[in-house]
């Protein structure tokens, strides 16, 4: 399983990315894993607000249809329109494929998300 040091993650298995441009967030590889061949994704509008814990997205695979929280709160920046005609991508880069950029409105949330090694833990008990 694949699990980059630089990301921060929650319990739902989202990852997340702090840089200069805002908060990257998409699913991690152990979650497109589960899900199996994802075929289409349901994301919020630029603009609107996000609440950590809160529904955001929608994936939906071969296998079944699952509800994406959001790991932290904030305004969304922008969407990956790209996931739209390709969600597929998914699958093979998890860790490039992006759901949506946020302004973060609360940076203490970070706090409790997980580290790489935390998230791996925590993968091997469920």
């Amino acid at each position: 399983m694949n699990i980059p040091t630089d990301l921060k993650y929650s319990r739902e298995h989202e990852w997340v990315k702090v840089d200069e441009s805002g908060v990257s967030i998409g699913i991690t590889d152990h979650a497109q894993h589960e899900l199996g061949d994802i075929v289409f994704v349901e994301l919020p509008e630029v603009g609107a607000q996000i609440n950590a814990g809160e529904v955001f997205a929608v994936v939906e695979s071969v296998k079944a249809a699952s509800d994406v929280y959001a790991p932290v709160s904030g305004k969304i920046l922008k969407t990956n329109e790209e996931l739209l005609t390709a969600p597929e991508i998914i699958n093979s880069k998890p860790y490039g494929s992006w759901f949506v950029v946020i302004e973060m409105s609360d940076l203490g949330e970070l706090e409790q998300l997980l580290s790489a090694d935390e998230y791996g833990e925590f993968c091997k008990e469920e």
